[in-house]
């Protein structure tokens, strides 16, 4: 699995789990709906700090919160690089 994969799983798992729409995560976050669609995509390999923060506002959580779930901790960058 590829870095910017992770952040697409996290972000479509966390919407679902509240019954979000990427829509409507949009609006809440006041990240344009592309920038998301991008992200959730995998065509954005290195979303800003600052719409991750706005994600993660959105969701009722910090960016350290959303950074931190287990496939993220235990990802090596040496198997993004194969």
């Amino acid at each position: 699995m590829q870095y910017s994969e992770l952040y697409s799983m996290r972000i479509k798992s966390l919407c679902s789990k509240r019954h979000i729409s990427i829509n409507k995560l949009a609006i809440m976050s006041d990240v344009r709906q592309s920038t998301i669609d991008n992200i959730i995509q995998g065509n954005s390999k290195n979303p800003t700090v600052r719409s991750l923060h706005k994600i993660a506002n959105a969701l009722n959580m910090t960016l350290a919160e959303l950074l931190d779930f287990k496939e993220l901790n235990e990802f090596s960058f040496e198997d993004d690089e194969r």
